[in-house]
């Protein structure tokens, strides 16, 4: 999968754990691709409880669920995939233990900051890794101890590597609708949001909104009409 809208949410902005399926089912509705679910306050009980709860709901939409840094999570609740930071379980592994559980199609995105973590991931076993996730763009609340932001230059640094690589990437970290041309124009073929989308007063409409800027402005930078 090459996600251009990729939703991780937030329990607090969301208003809680019902916000969070109302949200994801709004956002898989009207434009995103992928659907993360991102809750470092929540118990191991608590957030395997939502997690199957947004299984159920997103099936009908065909949209997956990944969960962030929890393999045994989203293995436990039956989710399409897990995200995992530097200091997370070592991909290799999340795929081997997946692997062995005959989840082969399992999903596994890796979050990278820094070129040489780009080069770890591309040194990897092949099909290690679905999805890199490059950030953070700017400084962003939801995620208060990710690296130092990126800025456009960094991001489309480290575009430029990824792509070597050949592991699709998506940007994240603080992406507002107005950020998308530009992020594009650095080579970005996929966002990350979280406030674009959770705590608006109309997340449907929002990622509407973020998918016709995304698939404009793609369209714009490969010569196509919009």
């Amino acid at each position: 999968m090459r996600p251009r809208l990729y939703l991780v949410t937030d329990t607090h902005l969301c208003g809680g754990p019902r916000g969070v399926v109302e949200t994801a089912l709004a956002a898989a509705k009207h434009g995103a691709d992928i659907v993360q679910l991102r809750d470092h306050d929540a118990t191991t009980r608590e957030l395997a409880a939502l997690a199957a709860e947004l299984v159920e709901a997103l099936e009908p939409t065909g949209v997956p669920l990944v969960i962030d840094d929890r393999l045994d999570v989203a293995l436990a609740a039956g989710a399409a995939g897990v995200h995992l930071g530097q200091s997370d379980l070592d991909p290799v592994a999340a795929r081997r233990i997946a692997e062995a559980l005959g989840r082969h199609d399992f999903h596994i995105g890796w979050s990278v900051s820094r070129a040489d973590e780009i080069r770890a991931a591309d040194a990897m076993p092949p099909g290690t890794l679905d999805l890199i996730g490059i950030g953070p763009y700017r400084a962003t609340p939801t995620k208060p101890n990710a690296p130092e932001p990126l800025g456009a230059d960094g991001v489309g640094a480290l575009i430029s590597v990824a792509r070597a690589g050949g592991v699709p990437a998506v940007v994240i970290g603080g992406v507002k609708q107005a950020d998308v041309g530009g992020l594009v124009r650095e080579g970005a073929r996929g966002v990350a949001v979280v406030s674009a989308i959770c705590g608006q007063p109309d997340p449907a409409s929002a990622t509407r909104d973020l998918r016709v800027a995304l698939d404009e402005a793609l369209a714009r930078d490969a010569g196509e009409p919009a």
